[in-house]
């Protein structure tokens, strides 16, 4: 059993306007943009980062805002809902917030005896808020949200298949236990982990594949502490019959990938080198930071790339 894993690292969504993005993420939800970059295989495209003040792993929301790109279709084979925790007693607090800003399908529940609001951004992201009294992160207050109610970072992901079985057993390969089932819906938690150390599979056996678009994952990444545990992880993977790729340097982490056997792809990313590499972390996500083999079209890029703050201007 793998027990270098820590829990959730980042989630990857796609997006089509960059600047409805960072509003929503940033001004609606109050995270801070603590990067934005590009995405390294395809430079004209944004990729933008929203956490806590430093990016902390385990509350890192990021997107690949592609112009024209379609909206995703919901279906199996994919990460199905993006959670965030938050405190006891703010949920009435961001339903009245999501409300003033139009945002669709509010619904109040209550799933594995906590409260939970779910609803959509502008994209078709599903995302929910789950009241959480014993998460004692700091939050990021910076964008209008106060501490009583802020974002403290990742809660847990819901993975959406027909046969959760393999996944499953994977996640327990991966140092996962059983929690709890409730419905078609099974909790399973990493004891030890980080914060945001819970991943719910929900069972689906007659849904149609997801189709990838605006509002899809594109991927869900697992933290390790260091390279070298990394490395461990990948041997495990690979030991086990998984196609691992190479690790690959994303500037902020390192990272190696993997197909599950319910279609998800994941990610296994490193705690370090961390956000504040290449910026003050008084001024994270200020400026346009570029991968070095891209730095060539700086020019380009900033005349290009469509203005974050273009929403607010409007």
């Amino acid at each position: 059993m793998i027990t270098q894993i820590k829990g959730l690292h980042h989630v990857t969504s796609m997006a089509r306007d960059a600047a409805e993005n960072n509003h929503f993420f940033s001004k609606t939800l109050g995270l801070r943009r603590v990067k934005q970059t590009v995405n390294f295989d395809a430079p004209d495209v944004y990729h933008l980062y929203y956490g806590d003040e430093v990016g902390t792993p385990g509350t890192v929301m990021t997107h690949f805002p592609f112009p024209h790109i379609a909206r995703g279709r919901p279906g199996v084979g994919e990460v199905g809902t993006t959670v965030f925790s938050v405190p006891e007693g703010s949920l009435g607090y961001w339903q009245e917030r999501l409300a003033a800003d139009r945002v669709g399908d509010l619904e109040l529940s209550e799933s594995f005896g906590e409260k939970r609001l779910s609803f959509r951004a502008p994209e078709g992201d599903a995302l929910a808020l789950v009241e959480n009294a014993a998460d004692a992160r700091l939050p990021w207050t910076g964008n209008g949200v106060d501490a009583e109610q802020a974002i403290r970072g990742f809660h847990s992901a819901s993975l959406r298949l027909r046969d959760g079985g393999a996944t499953e057993e994977l996640l327990k390969f991966m140092g996962y236990e059983n929690a709890e089932n409730s419905g078609n819906t099974h909790r399973l938690i990493r004891p030890d982990g980080n914060p945001a150390n819970t991943i719910d599979i929900e069972v689906l056996p007659d849904a149609n594949r997801a189709d990838l678009g605006a509002g899809s994952v594109h991927h869900i990444a697992f933290a390790v502490e260091n390279r070298a545990a990394q490395l461990e992880v990948r041997k495990a993977l690979l030991d086990t019959g998984y196609q691992v790729t190479p690790v690959i340097d994303r500037d902020y982490f390192w990272a190696i990938y993997f197909r599950t056997p319910g279609g998800v792809l994941f990610e296994i990313a490193t705690n370090e080198p961390g956000f504040d590499r290449d910026e003050d972390t008084a001024h994270l996500g200020e400026t346009l930071k570029l991968p070095r083999q891209h730095e060539h079209l700086r020019s380009t890029l900033e005349q290009t790339l469509q203005p974050l703050e273009e929403k607010e201007a409007a």
